[in-house]
């Protein structure tokens, strides 16, 4: 008997780390020394408090019981306190946010709560596959709009302003930029509210790297009147390395919230007890602790871009984030066969930029998520 999947399936491939990395543990298995660079998986630990407060409340006598969808009214406060401290951005945690298992569900819950099927939603390329995939799993049309490096990968609003609005529900945007690095424009956000709020499409912000090499974090929830139209996605997975522990937060307006919240209700049953124990400790960490990450950062960055220009790549030195995005030189090389090109020969994997879409195509990404002796390695082979 065969069982047909769903007609929505037809519309999404396997992510491409999913499928990549199942070729490279192949290699590694058969003996080849891999140095993974693709992936953005911090390798550094929390600091000690979170850890310290994960096992304190584990002798807690609600500890292992079902959680409030909405998560502990502690851990609201401390997301509301991240955003006050760090943002200059004021929320009611009560109303205006809501802890996530990871960003990541985020992006499917918002789609569920505000998409019907035929709905358009405007995506960046490059960008985040996943904005396209669930987009289209619930049946929405992506439309994507070019983000280009002549413009500093901001939007280009002339290419806005001439679209056929009518059927858009939704933009995604994403600054700190993945995977290009490019800040976050404070005039690109004015006008993105602008825009969004006169064609009436409801703006997402993706926000996980604004601390990582960064020294002026911004929400978009910062600019006046942003939280008529705005949803801001964040997330303690890079900016704490915490990516395993599954934790997010989505914040914005009231009635916006209260929307996700019916979908995210009829998903999970609640958060970890432990898990947010550990992120509320986290949240609470003075601003040096992202200091001394950076310090860290700066110094693999220093490296990376070493073996970046070992590659006949060019690159920005003051982007941000935990990522090099890097063009080739040589136009004629295609992304994908220069990766598989370096992997089967240098044994190092590294991020063809075609995975984050055709704007991508010519470029290539390398994660800052390794030890400095390892990244010398991936030196010394290219040399």
């Amino acid at each position: 008997m065969k069982v047909e999947t769903a007609t929505r399936l037809e519309s999404v491939k396997e992510y491409y780390f999913s499928k990549k990395l199942r070729e490279v543990a192949g290699l590694i298995q058969s003996g080849k020394p891999i140095l993974n660079m693709g992936i953005g998986s911090p390798d550094l630990p929390p600091h000690p408090n979170v850890v310290s407060a994960l096992e304190k409340s584990l002798t807690h006598p609600k500890a292992h019981m079902y959680q409030s969808y909405q998560g502990l009214p502690e851990l609201r406060e401390a997301m509301a306190g991240f955003y006050q401290t760090n943002y200059e951005v004021k929320l009611d945690p009560k109303s205006e946010l809501l802890p996530l298992m990871g960003s990541k569900e985020g992006i499917m819950h918002i789609s569920m709560a505000f998409l019907n099927p035929g709905d358009e939603v405007l995506i960046p390329n490059p960008g985040y596959p996943t904005y396209a995939s669930v987009t289209k799993l619930v049946q929405a049309k992506p439309v994507f709009y070019a983000l280009k490096e002549e413009n500093n990968w901001q939007p280009d609003f002339n290419t806005l302003d001439a679209l056929d609005t009518s059927k858009i529900k939704l933009m995604w945007i994403n600054y700190p930029h993945m995977p290009t690095g490019a800040r976050a424009d404070r005039s690109t956000f004015e006008r993105l509210v602008l825009w969004a709020k006169a064609s009436s499409i409801l703006l997402v912000n993706d926000n996980p790297y604004s601390f990582i090499l960064n020294s002026n974090p911004v929400s978009l929830l910062s600019i006046p009147e942003a939280k008529e139209v705005v949803l801001e996605l964040n997330s303690l997975s890079k900016s704490f390395n915490m990516a395993g522990w599954r934790v997010g937060m989505l914040v914005g307006n009231a009635s916006l919230i209260e929307s996700v919240l019916k979908v995210k209700s009829n998903m999970d049953s609640g958060m970890f007890f432990g898990i947010q124990h550990g992120a509320i400790a986290a949240l609470q960490t003075s601003r040096s602790w992202f200091d001394e990450l950076n310090e860290v950062y700066r110094k693999r960055r220093v490296l990376v871009e070493e073996l970046a220009a070992l590659m006949d790549t060019t690159f920005d030195s003051n982007s941000v984030g935990m990522f090099v995005w890097a063009k080739l030189n040589d136009s004629s090389i295609l992304s994908e066969a220069f990766i598989d090109k370096i992997l089967y020969e240098k044994h190092l994997f590294i991020t063809p930029g075609t995975i984050f879409g055709s704007q991508g195509e010519g470029y290539i990404r390398f994660s800052l998520c390794l030890k400095e002796e390892q990244i010398l390695e991936a030196i010394k082979r290219m040399k």
